[in-house]
């Protein structure tokens, strides 16, 4: 009995261990670098260019696509981010928020949000 309970207990040890580490692995991630978004809306679809860097939870960066040409804000919490942008198209300023998930080191996935536009979703993937 006691030679089942030390394997047990061994093996709920090693579990806890590979979760812990997956969770740091993940945690290191850094989005630093250009982007492909492939962005699905109501009102249509793009693939923006998105450049992002990262230093800590700070993150900012440029957009590039439809919405226009801008420089972004946001921020970084273990694998969920955020940011966004103030976009004038046509003489209209437009509000417009990523948030998202870090699926792994080169891809991202989530929502966004263009004040007056819709929602919609996203996926990344890393140039």
């Amino acid at each position: 009995m006691k030679s089942m309970t030390f394997r047990f207990v061994v093996s709920l040890a090693v579990v806890v261990g590979l979760t812990v580490m997956a969770a740091a692995q993940a945690a290191k991630v850094d989005l630093t670098g250009k982007w492909t978004f492939n962005v699905q809306t109501d009102a249509g679809a793009g693939t923006p260019a998105v450049t992002l860097k990262q230093e800590g939870e700070k993150l900012t960066g440029h957009y590039q696509g439809q919405l226009g040409d801008t420089d972004l804000t946001g921020s970084v919490k273990g694998n969920d981010f955020t940011f966004g942008f103030t976009s004038d198209l046509q003489g209209n300023k437009l509000d417009v928020t990523y948030k998202g998930t870090i699926v792994s080191k080169d891809e991202l996935k989530g929502t966004l949000s263009i004040a007056g536009l819709g929602d919609g979703t996203f996926t990344a993937k890393r140039q």
